[in-house]
């Protein structure tokens, strides 16, 4: 496989590792191989080839290697997944349930079903049986028509085939036990276990097989708990596709197609359970920014009118926060969701501007409507220059095709596409609100004050 890497011209080094790791942190076994795959920097790969292409391509070769599941990720990041998911995966189905026959059998079919749903790549079940086991399996009955008790024959077996410890030996102050038990050519096969001669208490010797059965069984090779169960893993990885209606598309299909043997269970891991936690705090925190950004404005313009106007602003810089995420084909992300959330106060920072102004203005002795002329043209330059600042930062971002870009370009979309709308729609859609709804204002104050002035006539 290091030379299946090797050849892309893209690729310097590949180092691979079987394994556990040195420090002992992945409990896992031989059946694990890491390779370590350095790159040359960006400028020096071939033309039209970037990440996911070079990706692509080694995958079409390694598919081809029968038995093998592999998984594509980073140093650091599949650390972060390893410890979200619990496998090696950036997501994973932990089905949980008590005996290993079942929980293989109902993975496999959760596999083949995750495998029709459009985006999900690099699937396997991590197999927990395959372990072969040599069973001894006393029978009471027939250990009992000999005299022979079955805990005298788990001992016989245990010291012939595992050892006893018969002694110990000083060597200072340590401390070796001495372990006596059969020659290999006595209990490398089933014949010759079978054979093991056991006493019977009249002095005589029969052979294990005739107190015993003995069979050869496939067992457990790894097993993964999680609050006291066993669960097996399924994992996977979501290419091409957002996260949230791949999970959705798959909960459908599983629920329609599969049905869980009483007392079992999966659960999501890995990118999909920090997504819903991460939008689970988004839930709480978007709507205290906003309350946030609310009070602060009644506090400026010491007017509910106002506030609410300028909280108005918001909508429009989501506008093109959205648009440049569809323009790009970019998927909603946690990253994207912290984008709109800065979007929130630079958009509020162009309509405060554009009000304050305005109401100078209009304190100065200007008439309604000249007022939100004049305002409007004197903030044009300062609303574009905040609008244009941050989106102009923001654009090498937006574009970068780096390695480790796929976490900042959907900030960088949001807020350079929101600040482009958002300082449009500033100056064309906030003035001709704040001239609707305070001019609804004047004429709903010069209704009312006849009204009031009628009793003090009478």
């Amino acid at each position: 496989m290091r030379l299946t890497f090797k050849k892309y011209p893209e690729v310097t080094d590949v180092v691979s590792q079987l394994g556990r790791p040195e420090d002992g942190t992945d409990p896992t076994s031989y059946f694990n191989c890491e390779f370590f795959v350095n790159l040359k920097p960006r400028e020096y790969w071939r033309a039209g080839v970037d990440k996911p292409e070079l990706v692509r391509q080694i995958e079409a070769e390694l598919r081809q290697i029968p038995g093998v599941n592999y998984n594509f990720s980073q140093t650091i990041q599949d650390n972060v997944e390893e410890a979200m998911s619990g496998v090696k995966g950036e997501n994973s189905i932990k089905l949980f349930g008590s005996n290993l026959e079942d929980l293989e059998s109902t993975a496999n079919r959760l596999a083949k079903v995750m495998g029709t749903v459009q985006g999900v790549a690099d699937l396997s079940v991590l197999t927990e049986l395959g372990q072969p086991n040599l069973l001894v399996r006393v029978d009471r009955e027939r250990a009992a028509r000999y005299g022979v008790l079955p805990g005298d024959v788990n001992g016989i077996v245990q010291a012939t085939i595992g050892g006893q410890a018969v002694s110990q030996v000083l060597d200072g102050e340590r401390r070796f036990d001495v372990v006596v038990r059969f020659l290999p050519q006595y209990r490398n096969n089933v014949d010759t276990i079978s054979n093991i001669p056991v006493s019977m208490p009249d002095g005589g010797r029969i052979p294990l097989k005739q107190v015993a059965e003995i069979v050869k069984q496939t067992g457990a090779s790894f097993i993964y708990r999680e609050d006291n169960g066993r669960y097996i893993p399924i994992k996977f990885s979501v290419r091409g596709r957002d996260l949230q209606s791949t999970i959705a598309e798959a909960e459908e299909k599983i629920a329609e197609q599969i049905k869980l043997p009483a007392g079992y269970h999966y659960e999501w891991a890995g990118e999909f359970q920090e997504l819903q936690a991460a939008v689970a705090r988004l839930e709480i925190v978007v709507p205290i920014s906003l309350l946030i950004i609310f009070f602060l404005l009644y506090s400026m313009f010491r007017s509910l009118r106002d506030a609410l106007l300028l909280l108005g602003t918001v909508p429009l810089a989501l506008i093109g926060g959205m648009l440049s995420l569809l323009a790009t084909h970019t998927n909603f992300s946690i990253s994207a969701a912290v984008g709109f959330i800065s979007l929130f106060g630079v958009s509020v920072l162009g309509g405060v501007i554009l009000v304050s102004r305005i109401q100078q203005l209009r304190e100065g002795g200007y008439s309604l409507r000249d007022a939100v002329a004049k305002g409007s043209e004197l903030q044009l330059r300062p609303v574009l220059m905040a609008a244009l600042a941050a989106a102009i930062g923001l654009l090498p971002a937006s574009v970068a095709t780096g390695i480790g870009s796929e976490t900042q370009k959907p900030l960088a979309r949001v807020v350079v596409g929101g600040m482009v709308t958002s300082a449009i729609l500033i100056l064309l859609v906030l003035p001709a609100m704040y001239l609707i709804v305070h001019r609804w204002a004047e004429r709903r104050a010069t209704v009312r004050e006849p009204m009031e002035a009628e009793p003090a006539s009478e």
